[in-house]
């Protein structure tokens, strides 16, 4: 059996006792097939810890904390700013952007933007699945959709912004302060020129062009994390 790990909200602690609800407790019982006395592990922003199954009672998993796996790092918080796109698409690029180690999503109603609602309990639990599967122990949030200038205005943060038009390929970790990472890419009809310089504008910003083609919002996305994530590690 691979090793099963759990998303876990509440606090966990050594030889704690508790009960998993019941969609968490259907998964280990009806899809991994887990026994009594069997091991699986349980993990939070605080770390990850190994429990095992106590008892299997009506569908519901009763379990208790044997030891701490990991404990809690401190990670670069690095955002992804993007502006919402068809849902499919979207799963998809939350997925990838949780599996590359994205801390904050924040969806932005750019001028141009087509789909302008999402479906935030859905991308939650694609967010939670990925962090998962990737062995990633803090899950990543995300923010109800907002404008530019929310964003712009409400956050300390270094900014890099993906922009077609910059002849910059290369990100300058030497800019970068203790203040949290944001990615920020576009629509799929490009940013609008007053966006452009709003964002050009902001204190801590820097500019970079990620690939010579035009490219899908999902591609750009990984593309863009990939590029930073190789800078700052």
């Amino acid at each position: 059996m691979s090793h099963i790990r759990l998303f876990f909200s509440e606090t966990l602690s050594i030889k704690m006792r508790d009960k998993l609800n019941k969609s968490k407790s259907h998964y280990l019982n009806k899809v991994m097939r887990i026994k009594k006395n069997e091991n699986f592990s349980l993990f939070n922003k605080n770390g990850e810890w190994e429990a095992k199954v106590l008892n299997i009672s009506h569908g519901i998993v009763e379990f208790e904390v044997i030891n701490q796996i990991k404990q809690k790092k401190n990670h670069k918080e690095v955002w992804l700013a993007f502006s919402p796109i068809k849902s499919n698409y979207q799963n998809f690029m939350i997925q990838k952007a949780t599996e590359l180690g994205i801390t904050k999503f924040i969806p932005i109603i750019f001028d141009r933007t087509i789909v302008r609602k999402i479906n935030k309990s859905r991308l939650e639990k694609i967010i939670i699945e990925a962090s998962e599967q990737s062995n990633r122990i803090n899950v990543p949030i995300i923010e109800e959709p907002q404008n530019l200038m929310k964003l712009l205005t409400s956050n300390s943060m270094d900014l890099v912004f993906t922009d077609l038009n910059s002849k910059n390929k290369k990100v300058d970790i030497s800019r970068f302060t203790k203040n949290p990472l944001c990615i920020i890419v576009g629509p799929e009809g490009d940013f609008s020129e007053q966006e452009r310089k709003e964002i050009l504008n902001f204190k801590g910003v820097q500019d970079i062009k990620i690939n010579d083609n035009i490219l899908r919002s999902e591609t750009a996305v990984i593309s863009a994390i990939s590029i930073v994530n190789y800078a700052i590690n």
